[in-house]
């Protein structure tokens, strides 16, 4: 999913406005891989420290201490870490935006600290994760619009052309925060029994499930408004109308009317797959503007 954000937002969304890039495919190559590593590195710090509420949560999904083993899993994470570490620092330097190394110095921090233990606080993990998953389709844009300035021979409206994808780009950062974050909400109330176990503060064990579940359906909500704004703005592309309608729109609104009466784990399951569904259409989105 995020290799897919990348490429599309690059190639599909930002190319349809700006025809000459300004980061190279090769150094496109080289954030999107170091983004790849820091995630998957994150993955499975997350999976370490998670191995005692997954023996409850998620026994079949359950592979550290079962499939590798932990000391190999700590390896496996500071490899893969490091060298995305080293990818982001060495594109922000070579990019003379050294002040970006900390895009990736933050995440890694960020990513280690929620699985440690900000992930058993009351929103702060949930929020934390959100916003690295908005900062994904953000950090490809800051690296464009950076690079664009830094261009010599530049005219003033092309660098005035740039805004246009750059809005575009924070309205899909939004979108992910969001989506991101209800799924977040509805993954703590699917996973309660292993929580508390582990003795976490998240939101359904401090309000209970039904309430967790009724803040999940007020930022549903949020995000249903957000996306009824953008399909007015748009509406008189019918294509991108039809599509956001059909495929973003229409499985929202399923998903808030089954959040509603959702009582059992195997609906807040069910619910979390229809969120991961809607967030693919809307990067799948993203190729309407190519197609335009």
């Amino acid at each position: 999913m995020v290799l897919l954000t990348m490429v599309l937002t690059k190639y599909a969304l930002i190319h349809s406005f700006i025809k000459s890039s300004y980061l190279s495919d090769f150094y496109f190559s080289i954030l999107t891989l170091s983004v790849l590593l820091i995630t998957a590195g994150g993955y499975i710090i997350n999976d370490i420290y998670d191995v005692e509420a997954d023996k409850i949560n998620k026994p079949n999904k359950l592979f550290i201490d079962k499939t590798i083993s932990k000391k190999r899993a700590w390896t496996t994470y500071f490899i893969l870490t490091f060298m995305g570490l080293i990818l982001g620092v060495f594109l922000s330097i070579f990019k003379l935006l050294p002040f970006y190394s900390l895009y990736f110095i933050f995440t890694i921090i960020g990513l280690f600290f929620y699985s440690k233990n900000l992930k058993k606080q009351i929103l702060i993990g949930n929020i934390l994760v959100s916003f690295f998953v908005g900062l994904t389709i953000f950090l490809l844009i800051s690296f464009e619009l950076d690079n664009h300035f830094e261009t010599p021979n530049e005219g003033i409206s092309n660098a005035f052309n740039m805004l246009f994808p750059f809005w575009y780009v924070i309205g899909y950062s939004f979108f992910a925060f969001l989506t991101t974050f209800v799924r977040e909400i509805i993954k703590d109330i699917e996973d309660v029994n292993g929580d508390l176990k582990l003795k976490s503060n998240t939101l359904p064990i401090i309000i209970g499930r039904k309430r967790a579940s009724k803040i999940a359906f007020f930022f549903s909500a949020v995000l249903l408004v957000f996306l009824l704004i953008i399909l007015q703005i748009i509406k008189s592309n019918i294509l991108i109308l039809g599509y956001g309608i059909i495929f973003i729109l229409a499985p929202l609104l399923y998903f808030l009317y089954k959040l509603w009466f959702s009582k059992s784990k195997q609906d807040y399951s069910h619910l979390s797959n229809i969120l991961k569904i809607i967030m693919l259409f809307g990067i799948l989105s993203m190729l309407l503007f190519a197609i335009n």
